[in-house]
């Protein structure tokens, strides 16, 4: 049972990361449309695979830091310049990870004839393309409100009505 518990823990960690980090949430609405659009690019298992850790690493390095600025934060109620290091280095971990991913990024989709068939389909299926634009205008709104600030929103809405 307390295997179990321990999942529900780390479910309500990712959660709260989500609802709280904006960058998490860039990072998270990155990897579903880079995991999207890969199905254009006919990625190998071992590409896929490359991906994947790719994508957790980011996304585990943007978990680390929350981790180091929240631990901060509770550690000096004011400016301390150790602080400040603990936090900038954290951020850095995450700014290697991304340079890294964006890096393997344009590794694994190099294929300009795989995006010449992304534009092809988007230009031959118009809905699509309106769903494509409107899905980024949401994923817009998500990553600069989060769920806590859309939530917030709508309620207030409401209220006013």
């Amino acid at each position: 049972m307390r295997f179990f518990k321990s999942f529900r823990y780390a479910f309500r960690g990712i959660v709260y990361c989500i609802n709280n980090e904006r960058n998490m949430r860039f990072h998270t609405v990155a990897a579903l449309y880079v995991l999207v659009f890969s199905a254009f690019f006919g990625l190998s298992r071992a590409e896929y695979g490359v991906l994947f850790l790719t994508v957790a690493g980011v996304m585990a390095a943007e978990m680390f830091n929350t981790v180091a600025e929240e631990l901060s934060d509770m550690a000096a109620a004011s400016f301390h310049p150790v602080v400040r290091i603990i936090k900038d280095m954290a951020a850095g971990g995450v700014l290697i990870c991304a340079l890294f991913a964006a890096a393997a990024g344009v590794c694994l989709f190099w294929r300009p004839a795989a995006w010449g068939g992304i534009f092809q389909f988007f230009a031959r299926n118009p809905a699509m393309l309106a769903l494509l634009i409107v899905t980024a205008a949401l994923s817009a709104v998500f990553v600069a409100m989060g769920p806590l600030g859309i939530r917030d929103f709508i309620i207030r809405k409401r209220r006013d009505r």
